[in-house]
């Protein structure tokens, strides 16, 4: 079973061109099932088991163990989806005949509203980082940069400093599954961008030469490319020192552009153009509005929705 999880690996890279992310969260929830279905013994080699007779219930049973080992629902139903992708390609390969994993259902997800944090807020917490220091500098950049994009953090960490076009204000991000998008921001990003890279150059050159990261848009203090892992601490900081009470992720500053967007007007599908979802149906979660929003926008606009004195 090993060599097919290889070869479902070698075409997800090569064929399918998936990000080294999406192949590891793969590969990971694979293992998993191989330990399940295949388990090691006291000298550590493994029990050989037909695929062939692997079934929907040997599907089902590893579910099962999640379950009973507390796993998120979120998490169970993404490796029912490696399983079923991991069969698909092996039916593909006539390995098999019929894939056991789609006659499995995938557990029920609670629908979860994106955390949004209110504009007066959000200006606040871009406005933390103390540009007054190099880091701080940096750290003010790929604030604004985010909410003037609304980009994944991982594209923003993996943009190259070719990839920004000062002179029409936008930036080239590669999104999942390596397309690629342009995407426009505002004077406001564009000036924290030049007082970063202005001292860009020295995180360059505090960094061993060989280490040197010269194409990296935004770099560490060890004059390397910055992680997502990175980025992420970078905001726990500033939410820590602004004070705030809402639970901030990376993430939630996509859904805060997404929301701020939609909120003043813009369209729908050029809100999902610009966050470079595939369909439709994942950038209408942004078009939640709360009752509150509703009743003030009917109580102005409707011509009957208060009596006449």
């Amino acid at each position: 079973m090993q060599e097919y999880i290889s070869r479902f690996g070698d075409y997800l890279k090569y064929e399918r061109n998936a990000s080294p992310h999406t192949l590891r969260n793969y590969m990971s929830d694979l293992d998993q099932f191989l330990d399940f279905v295949c388990p090691k013994d006291s000298k550590g080699n493994r029990q050989v088991v037909d695929i062939r007779e692997i079934d929907h219930i040997t599907v089902r049973e590893f579910l099962a163990t999640l379950y009973g080992q507390q796993r998120k629902k979120a998490s169970i139903a993404r490796k029912l989806a490696t399983l079923r992708s991991f069969f698909k390609f092996l039916c593909r390969e006539e390995v098999i005949e019929l894939n056991p994993a789609r006659l499995v259902s995938s557990p029920r997800l609670e629908k979860r509203l994106p955390k949004v944090l209110p504009i007066d807020e959000m200006f606040r917490f871009l406005e933390t980082p103390d540009t007054a220091t190099m880091l701080g500098k940096r750290d003010r950049a790929i604030l604004e940069l985010m909410y003037a994009t609304g980009c994944r953090v991982a594209e923003l960490a993996a943009i190259d400093l070719d990839d920004l076009d000062f002179k029409r204000e936008s930036v080239l991000l590669q999104g999942k599954g390596r397309k690629e998008r342009i995407v426009p921001f505002g004077s406001k990003a564009k000036q924290t961008l030049c007082d970063y890279i202005d001292f860009r150059g020295e995180l360059l050159a505090a960094a061993p030469e060989a280490k040197r990261d010269t194409r990296a848009l935004f770099l560490n203090h060890l004059g390397t490319r910055i992680s997502t892992r990175s980025i992420g601490r970078m905001i726990e900081k500033y939410v820590r020192e602004c004070a705030m009470l809402h639970d901030i992720s990376p993430h939630s500053i996509r859904h805060s552009f997404a929301t701020h967007m939609l909120s003043a007007g813009a369209d729908l599908r050029a809100i999902q153009e610009l966050l470079g979802h595939a369909s439709l149906s994942s950038t209408q979660i942004y078009t939640h509005v709360s009752i509150e929003q509703l009743m003030q926008v009917y109580d102005k606009a409707h011509p009957r929705a208060k009596l006449q004195g």
